[in-house]
């Protein structure tokens, strides 16, 4: 049995430009994940982080990457032929198998499409093993919207809801936040909601969800922690007894408000 604390020592593969503070690193490997699953990315000489898998194949994972800290600004000087440490997967990925043959919402807000595109490829490559398909997914501003390039093919699989809260010389879609978007579903019944982004913004949208009517035990956030370990020793991210790494880092909205703070507007909805 591997160590799981000793990181596989990979080549990056190709480095592929975002948008002006994220890019998506393709890293060279054969571990196999589920949607929804994160590694821990070592920088040797900086630091570990847990990074969230964005997509992978024959031989390698994608790791899309927002440059904000010490080890995320270290690697976005890296280049193809560099070499990184990896450990993992870790974590218990998006509920695909209760989705299937039930409609399927995702709900996306900035970096958090990223641990939501190996789901969105994942309906494109299985379509009929899904009834209806949404995506809703906000950014800041057009220019830092990711994946542009995938929009056009993944419109032929679901209906795609694009919004900014602040457009660009160009834009044409919609304005406002993705709780803006909420009205435009579809489909209300029979319905398993995926969701990631700032937790602002999923706080709100489960607001607005639950209102018309989708039950919390349906909707399923990505909830993110100092994670360190991923197998729930460490304790760095325990909360109400919980080991985000572990039990993690998905949850529906039914568990996760059982042991992190209820906002004041859905107290009550589970009693």
């Amino acid at each position: 049995m591997r160590n799981p604390y000793l990181p596989e020592v990979v080549p990056i593969r190709e480095v592929i430009e975002e948008t002006c503070d994220t890019k998506t690193f393709r890293i060279a490997t054969h571990l196999l994940f589920n949607p929804g699953q994160f590694v821990e990315l070592s920088v040797f000489g900086y630091g570990e982080a847990p990074i969230s898998i964005s997509g992978g194949g024959d031989g390698y994972l994608d790791l899309t990457i927002r440059a904000v800290g010490n080890v995320t600004n270290r690697i976005h000087r890296m280049k193809a032929g560099d070499y990184v440490g990896i450990r993992g997967p870790f974590g218990n990925g998006w509920p695909l198998e209760k989705a299937k043959g039930k409609n399927l919402l995702i709900v996306a807000g900035g970096i958090g499409l990223a641990p939501l595109k190996p789901v969105v490829e994942y309906v494109c490559r299985h379509r009929e093993e899904f009834k209806m398909v949404t995506l809703l997914y906000g950014a800041r501003r057009p220019s830092l919207m990711l994946f542009k390039y995938k929009f056009r093919e993944w419109e032929k699989f679901m209906d795609l809801l694009l919004t900014v809260d602040e457009p660009e010389e160009g834009w044409k879609g919609h304005v406002g936040v993705v709780t803006t978007l909420c009205d435009k579903i579809k489909h209300r019944s029979d319905t398993i909601t995926l969701m990631c982004g700032p937790p602002i913004m999923m706080k709100y949208t489960s607001m607005v969800l639950i209102e018309l009517g989708f039950p919390p035990s349906e909707i399923y956030l990505s909830l993110e922690r100092n994670m360190k370990c991923g197998i729930g020793i460490c304790g760095h991210c325990a909360v109400g007894g919980v080991y985000v790494c572990r039990d993690g880092p998905v949850f529906s909205l039914n568990k996760a408000l059982r042991f992190i703070e209820k906002p004041h507007e859905v107290q009550g909805v589970l009693d």
